[in-house]
């Protein structure tokens, strides 16, 4: 089988970053810029980027995004667009701005520069956007034709955000490894087309250990305003490590049980990457994985704030039937499920939610 990795075209980091934007869109040769901002970060930084187009003497247009990241939106963005004089699409923000920056690339046929101002998902690497209805629901996976042109991390900006975003995305991060194994394992094909790479499992075991080692210090760093070289480290274990090595690595049991959750109304509260940390344990509950690694994994979900037990998640009080239905969601024919070393029923699925409640307890236990 063929292999295939997706990545950026580029990826910076470093503090200071949304001060270069106007520079690094003028690499791009490409005419003007038209950028989607979050509400937030364009009251608080707008002038910053706008100025650094201005000393670029590059025309730059501003949208603040509103609403969903909806094809409706998008069409609406893409209709709007002035193909003549813009050369370049420019997202800032949050995983739902970042979307439909893509999405509007895409469907306009220009290039993207995507700038996250958080660390609590994967996402910005990827050549895939999530769209949803105007009401907020699922829509669908929009498949992009290719990944990002550039995506750009300003560590100063993004150690600002709330430590539990962080934290979500080192939940996240933390199934990286563990799927890219299953899936190598396997032999599954990734969600970039082929068999896993080399460089994508090295990526995503380069995420687990950067996250055991970094990321309570990180965590503690950002609770105190500071945006340290473990701060550094960790969001590039968050977005990029974790970004390719999902991609370009593949997604089992921990992203299918994490899908299967999301139907049940009682956790629909917890961030996504806290419902994948929780669901991590679970894969290895079904792997059988050795007692030191499900230790490793569950003591840093313990120290880095994340849930271990069933009532953490929300779901303590659920019944059985319920939780079976989530455990038979995530069986999904065509979810990543399929991708295990060995045939999941609902039925172990289950099993391995309470084991991994049964690990979490003792471990809280323990403490």
């Amino acid at each position: 089988m063929r292999q295939v990795t997706y990545a950026p075209s580029r990826y910076i980091q470093g503090e200071g970053e949304i001060a270069r934007l106007g520079a690094y869109c003028v690499q791009m040769e490409a005419g003007e810029a038209y950028a989607i901002v979050d509400p937030y970060i364009l009251s608080v930084y707008g002038e910053e980027i706008r100025s650094s187009f201005a000393r670029e003497t590059m025309g730059l247009q501003v949208r603040e995004f509103l609403g969903e990241c909806s094809l409706a939106q998008v069409e609406q963005i893409v209709s709007e667009l002035n193909l003549d004089r813009i050369g370049v699409i420019l997202g800032i923000g949050g995983g739902k701005t970042l979307d439909t920056a893509k999405a509007v690339s895409h469907y306009a046929r220009l290039p993207v520069i995507l700038v996250p101002t958080v660390a609590s998902t994967d996402a910005p690497c990827s050549a895939v956007a999530v769209l949803y209805s105007e009401q907020g629901a699922f829509d669908r996976y929009l498949s992009l034709r290719r990944s990002p042109d550039a995506v750009i991390a300003d560590t100063g900006l993004i150690a600002k955000a709330p430590a539990r975003l962080l934290a979500a995305g080192m939940g996240d991060a933390l199934s990286t490894y563990f799927e890219a194994r299953a899936c190598r394992r396997s032999g599954a094909v990734t969600e970039a087309g082929g068999a896993g790479s080399i460089a994508a499992f090295a990526l995503a075991r380069a995420c687990y250990d950067t996250l055991l080692q970094d990321g309570p210090a990180a965590l503690k760093d950002v609770r105190q305003g500071r945006a340290s070289a473990q701060v550094a480290r960790i969001i590039e274990a968050n977005i990029y490590l974790s970004g390719i090595g999902f991609e370009s690595g593949g997604l089992a049991a921990a992203h299918a049980i994490h899908n299967g959750l999301t139907v049940l109304e009682e956790c629909r509260h917890m961030l996504h990457g806290e419902k994948v940390a929780f669901a991590t344990l679970a894969q290895l509950m079904l792997e059988q994985a050795p007692q030191e690694e499900t230790a490793a994994v569950a003591g840093f979900c313990r120290e880095a704030g994340l849930p271990l037990t069933l009532d953490q998640m929300g779901l303590g009080g659920v019944p059985a039937d319920k939780l079976m239905a989530a455990a038979a969601a995530s069986c999904a024919e065509d979810g990543p499920m399929k991708n295990m070393p060995f045939t999941v029923a609902p039925q172990d699925v289950y099993a391995a939610l309470l084991a991994a409640d049964r690990l979490g307890r003792q471990t809280e236990q323990h403490c």
